[in-house]
């Protein structure tokens, strides 16, 4: 494991950093931004350096919080008000997907 982000981890965490509260990306949606990688890519970034950003906004295309820390991205949609399925076991990705662009 490197001690520092590389380029493309750089590029990948400064995403994620920008996505507004109550909003998020799918993992393949931040590698688009980059456009580099895959969604694959982003997460293995996200594991490995993601600690330090708002890391509960990067969610699975269907909307359910990063493996192994659902309960902790919970408690973060909730504080943000971020829209959830009515089973309230997911982000409503309809709804929170932010586009990059607008704020």
């Amino acid at each position: 494991m490197q001690r520092e982000p590389d380029e493309y981890a750089e590029s990948v965490l400064d995403v994620v950093e920008r996505i507004p509260p109550g909003r998020v990306m799918a993992y393949g949606d931040v590698a688009e931004l980059v456009e580099r990688g895959g969604p694959r890519q982003v997460g293995r970034v996200m594991a490995q350096w993601g600690g330090g950003v708002p890391w509960w906004r990067v969610v699975r295309a269907d909307g359910r919080p990063p493996q192994g820390h659902e309960v902790r991205a919970m408690e973060e949609y909730r504080v943000e008000g971020t829209p959830l399925r009515p089973d309230g076991t997911r982000v409503d990705i309809r709804r929170a997907r932010w586009d990059g662009r607008s704020t």
